[in-house]
């Protein structure tokens, strides 16, 4: 279980002090994480997607479980997440006066980059669909977290893997980019304080991702090279294929196992 930002990670890095020339591609203060809500926008547009006719989607039932932080509407077949990735939890980078700053933990070696807001769209298939063959994750946004973060993949800057970056995540294993736009690479801890197989948001392909354990409280089994496989969970009585973030690369997922979406 990652109680802290990949402590052991962390401590056998911690001789070096490189941190700082690393980095990835491109609120008011909470002491809990973000509910459910059902008061994210449900009702379709009418913009360059699709429409509002007959050959529109509804939304999936799922995802009134997204937060305020993310704006959810329905456009055609795709479902459209707007977000500003900004955290609903403390962090170091928010920066020294703002009402969400908190210090280091022990062990980091923060970057020198910041939280800033910034406008991130997500359009995902409202029924997805499995891809004839998987395709890769690319650097910046793969995917949305339920309080409004977005993922990463496994890689730093030029698709290195990450190694002394781990050593600038906060507490909730989140950082931003030299754009400032705040990420996750691995397990949200801020939500999965709430819930280890909890649902933890959406994926491009519009797959939803899941957090490191089974609703039982067992170790997900038999994921694929995407870092998914399918299953009921309590959102999906009947079944559906879904990614589980784990504490191995490649984190979250490997690849879209899915038909992809788009972000901008």
């Amino acid at each position: 279980m990652l109680t802290t930002p990949l402590r052991a990670v962390t401590m056998g890095l911690a001789l070096t002090g490189a941190l700082g020339l690393m980095a990835c591609e491109g609120g008011a203060s909470s002491t809990t994480p973000t509910a459910p809500t059902t008061t994210s926008t449900t009702t379709a547009s009418s913009g360059g997607g699709g429409g509002t006719g007959s050959g529109s989607a509804s939304l999936p039932a799922w995802y009134a479980q997204f937060g305020s932080a993310v704006q959810v509407s329905v456009d055609g077949t795709d479902v459209v997440l707007r977000t500003t990735s900004v955290p609903d939890h403390p962090s170091y980078y928010f920066g020294a006066g703002h009402a969400s700053y908190e210090a280091p933990h022990a062990g980091m070696q923060p970057n020198q980059n910041r939280i800033v807001g910034q406008t991130v769209t997500l359009r995902v298939p409202a029924a997805p669909s499995m891809a004839t063959t998987p395709t890769d994750t690319p650097l910046g946004p793969i995917g949305v977290a339920i309080n409004g973060v977005v993922f990463f993949n496994q890689y730093a800057a030029q698709r290195q893997p990450l190694t002394f970056e781990i050593l600038s995540f906060d507490r909730h294993n989140g950082h931003p980019t030299p754009t400032n736009q705040y990420h996750y690479h691995l397990e949200p801890l801020w939500l999965t304080q709430a819930g280890r197989a909890r649902l933890l948001g959406v994926l491009l392909d519009g797959y939803p991702a899941y957090g490191p354990a089974e609703a039982g409280g067992a170790a997900p089994t038999g994921l694929d090279s995407c870092n998914g496989h399918t299953h009921a969970t309590p959102e999906f009585a009947a079944g559906t294929y879904h990614y589980h973030f784990t504490e191995a690369v490649p984190y979250l997922a490997g690849c879209y196992r899915g038909v992809r979406g788009s972000v901008g």
